[in-house]
């Protein structure tokens, strides 16, 4: 049985907090998307430049109830068919454009959230996707594939 690649559905930002509006393409710095505002000192940080986000998780948001689409929780990048959620900190994500990020941290739910539904933090934990730095810059755009290179495994010795 063939499965779909992962692609990019949609590539948002936004001046500050949520929604994040999607962009036909954008250019991926060190520091994140050009023109996406991190004006919070808590996520203003190379370790946190992007935010990645799963479009099945969004879908499964919606069929109950939450008023949830690409950019509303506040993800830079959504994508499809690759569970980000099972990956693992250190894994690499390699975009057919060129682009390469290397998730750092499973992204919380936020109190920002409040303000789609008091409710949705506690149906997004664990389910929320990553943040990544950037290790490869370049220019992202919907509909790109994408390539996960898996941390290496530790060993003992």
């Amino acid at each position: 049985m063939k499965t779909n690649p992962a692609r990019v559905v949609a590539i948002n930002i936004s001046p500050g907090g949520i929604p994040k509006k999607p962009l036909p393409e954008a250019r991926v710095l060190l520091s994140g998307l050009e023109g996406d505002g991190h004006n919070h000192e808590k996520h203003n940080t190379p370790l946190q430049a992007i935010s990645i986000t799963d479009l099945e998780d969004l879908n499964d948001m919606r069929n109950k109830g939450f008023d949830v689409y690409p950019g509303a929780i506040g993800e830079n990048v959504t994508v499809s068919d690759l569970n980000v959620d099972e990956l693992e900190i250190g894994d690499r994500l390699i975009f057919s454009g060129g682009v390469e990020i290397e998730l750092t941290k499973r992204r919380k739910p936020c109190y920002v959230l409040d303000a789609i539904h008091p409710e949705l933090k506690k149906h997004l934990v664990g389910r929320c996707g990553f943040l990544a730095k950037v290790i490869r810059t370049g220019t992202l755009q919907p509909g790109e594939t994408i390539e996960v290179r898996r941390a290496a495994a530790a060993t003992c010795t």
